[in-house]
This record gives C-alpha cells, structure tokens and sequence, in this order.
C-alpha cells in the first residue's frame, strides 16, 4: 500500500510514526517545512521566552531508521482523485490512500486591514516575525517625544480571548512588567498597554467557568486590560476600531480569533463544511471516496459526543492519527472489514497566563484547579509531547532559568530577517486580497 500523507503537523506526523517499518506498506510524507512545530508554544517564541529551534524538530530526523517513511519538502498544487495522484511544486506523487492533514491556519473572515497589518501566529516564522516586531517597536519608541503617539506605539491589542490569546496576554504582560523596563529605562511604560479583545461573554471560551473567571482574574493581575462581549471592526494600523466606535490606539495587533483549514485544491467543495473543513466518516475517510482521508484540523467528523464536529486541539488529531493507523494497518493485513469508529475521549484542557498561573480542566472526574499546580502539570505535559530529548532538555533549562531571574537572552533583532519576512508578508497579503476579491 502506497500511502500519502500531505502535512507534518501532530496528525500526519503521528501517522507516519505509526505506519513506520510496518511491512507492505510505503508511506511517503509531504510537507512544505521540513520539520514539525510545536504550536503550542508559538507564544513563547513570540515573546523571547524559548528559541525557535526548541519548539522545531528535523522530519527527517524522525525517520532516521525508517525503512518504509520518506519525506519530500514541496507544497502540494492539487489532488487528483480520478487519477489517484497529486500535483506538486516538484512534480507528480501517485498514492493509493491519500491522507490529507494540512492543519488549519488563521481566519481573518475576510477582513482584509486585519490581514495587512495584524500579526497572526500560526507558524514559527510567524511567531519569529512578530518577536522581531515587537523589540523594533520598543527600539523605534526610543525617538518618540509624543506622549499620546508613544502611548500608542507602545500598546499591543490581543484580539481573541482562547488559550492562544490568553497565553501571549500574559506572557506579554510579564515582558512589560519585569523586563523591558530593565532593557529600556528611558522609556515609561505606564503607557503600554495590553488590550485583549474577545467577542464571546468570558475568556476561554471553551473551557469552564470556573477557567474562565480565574484565568481573567490573573490577566487582570499581571495588568492586561481585558475586555469581553466585543466585536472588532477594523485597523488601520494605527487604532483598532470597535463596533461600537470604541477606539482602542494600538500600533501592534496580534490576531488569535479563528483558524480555518488548510483544504487542498481538488476536494469537492460540497464536502467543504463551516470552518473550511472537509466532511469526514467516523473512519476519517472524505465523504464519497474510498481512498481518501482527512484528519486533524482539517477534517469535520461528527459523532455522538460531538455533533458540529470535535475541538481543533492537538490530542484529537493525534487520536486520529492512531485511529487511521491501525484501520490502515489491517486494510494490508486482510482484516479491512473491520475499521474502528473515532471516538475522543477528552481528557481536558489547560491554559496558563503567566509564571505561578495556569487553569486546568478534567472533565472525568470533574475537577478544576488553578494556580502553581495547574502550572507545573501544563509544564510537564509540554514537555512530554515536545519531539526530541534535546529540545525537553533546553526548553526546561530556558524555563527553570527563567522562573528565577523573569528573563531571557532572546531579544535579538536581525535587520536582514526582518526585511525578507516583511516583503514576504506583503506578498501574501496582496495575495489574498486577490482572493477575497
């Protein structure tokens, strides 16, 4: 069996490690970086807290001892299920099962001044480009004799209240708090405010309420502003505008609000549901194919327990993954009338906001806790699901280093970095202006 997987994210790359060195089958994994990223962390290298490297791991490294998984670093053009084959920028694959887990992105909802001017965070150059932004700013900010101008050149809008929104507001509430004073004492940052914006009534929406009250009480702690029940407008760069008129005058905006998957050109757009997701069986098979499957973030599969569809989180793709490996397996063993159903079983879900800080969810038994504990199992869980022990060993090194001195080395600013990051943000915003047009 021929089988290829499109995406390296948690779901492909679980796949992969699952089918490795399984006999009769030749797995071929496709993916336009060349090594996995622990988004879960985007935040941190946003922040200067971690290095880009500690969240990256080599794909190829993965393999190192693989006898049936390959890897080709290309971006896929468009599927071709007639044809059982697909179109790449380095040419044509032919497969026998297609596995189609390209992730999710940011969702702007076509709003096209979000897309120009805020700063998303759903890669690590991503989150590479907005560190770099955000110690160019402080460094710009040096010139600015303007009160009301600094005010606004300092202040930083969060629009989206989930665990990604409620996790850079506090880590960039620390930033301001115990760092950049230090690195910049000429500057008075009395006037950098952090807003966080959420639409929804609570912060972490899909968490409990127990989660959500103590998790804005933190926020509120560390000094964030945070507004819920608020719709954004529009930015010009400069302000960001509610629907209701409020302004709030901030020159950086990062945008956590929504993601939408990544649907490669050739899936019937019938099958593409809200969301931009592709309807899926409980096997995880695309609705009307027989040798195509969709899992992860991209994929939309009702069950039981989840009616509109399960939660956009790592643990789901990962289960997936595994689900499909096994039904996978046993297609090549002779036993393909039995495929196992998905099914998630939510284990719980978990937030922190800053040092000592974090809210955890379990929902059987039901139990909440907050505060050191909380923090030290989100830790520990981060560490287990980071890929390679030389990355557990330097991510815990950066963080017991900076529980004790509030800092890090990692405000670094490379021009040249900057100014092809810039012209490549520009060219996919021009691009998906076309788009929406």
């Amino acid at each position: 069996m021929k089988v290829v997987i499109i995406g390296g994210g948690f779901a492909g790359l679980q796949l992969a490690k699952k089918l490795n060195n399984k006999r009769d089958i030749e797995v071929l994994l496709i993916d336009q970086y060349n090594y996995h990223q622990f988004q879960p962390l985007f935040y941190q290298v946003a922040t200067a807290g971690l290095d880009a490297s500690n969240i990256s791991f080599p794909l190829r490294k993965v393999f190192h001892k693989s006898h049936n998984v390959r890897f080709r670093l290309t971006e896929v053009k468009e599927i071709v299920p007639a044809e059982n084959k697909i179109n790449t920028a380095v040419g044509e694959f032919d497969y026998d099962v297609l596995v189609i887990a390209t992730g999710a992105n940011t969702n702007f909802f076509n709003n096209v001044n979000f897309q120009q001017y805020a700063f998303p965070m759903k890669s690590t150059t991503e989150a590479l480009q907005l560190r770099h932004s955000l110690i160019t700013t402080m460094e710009e900010a040096l010139d600015i004799r303007d009160t009301k101008k600094l005010e606004q050149k300092l202040s930083i809008a969060v629009v989206g209240g989930g665990p990604t929104g409620v996790e850079v507001s506090g880590a960039l509430a620390e930033m301001r708090n115990n760092v950049l004073p230090k690195d910049y004492p000429e500057l008075d940052f009395s006037l950098m405010h952090i807003y966080l914006l959420e639409g929804s009534p609570k912060t972490l929406g899909v968490m409990s309420e127990k989660s959500s009250e103590q998790s804005r009480k933190y926020l509120e702690h560390l000094g964030v502003e945070v507004h819920t029940g608020v719709h954004v407008k529009d930015y010009d760069g400069d302000n960001v505008v509610l629907q209701d008129g409020t302004i709030y005058p901030a020159k950086t905006v990062i945008w956590t609000a929504g993601v939408k998957g990544n649907v490669p050109a050739g899936i019937n757009p019938d099958l593409i549901v809200r969301g931009n997701r592709i309807k899926v069986d409980r096997t995880s098979k695309v609705l009307g194919s027989s040798n195509i499957y969709a899992i992860g973030d991209v994929s939309y599969m009702e069950t039981p327990k989840y009616p509109k569809g399960h939660p956009q989180v790592a643990n789901v793709a990962i289960n997936q993954a595994r689900n499909l490996a096994i039904n996978l397996v046993r297609q090549v063993t002779g036993n393909k009338h039995y495929q196992d159903e998905f099914e998630y079983n939510d284990k719980g879900s978990m937030a922190t906001i800053g040092r000592n800080k974090a809210v955890v969810d379990i929902p059987k038994p039901k139990v909440h806790f907050g505060g050191v504990l909380a923090w030290f199992v989100w830790m520990f869980l981060h560490l287990v699901l980071i890929l390679g022990v030389k990355n557990r060993v330097q991510i815990f090194i950066n963080w017991v280093y900076k529980y004790f001195t509030y800092d890090q080395s990692l405000r670094l600013v490379f021009n040249e970095f900057n100014k092809k990051q810039k012209a490549a943000h520009e060219a996919e915003v021009v691009k998906k202006k076309q788009t929406v047009s």
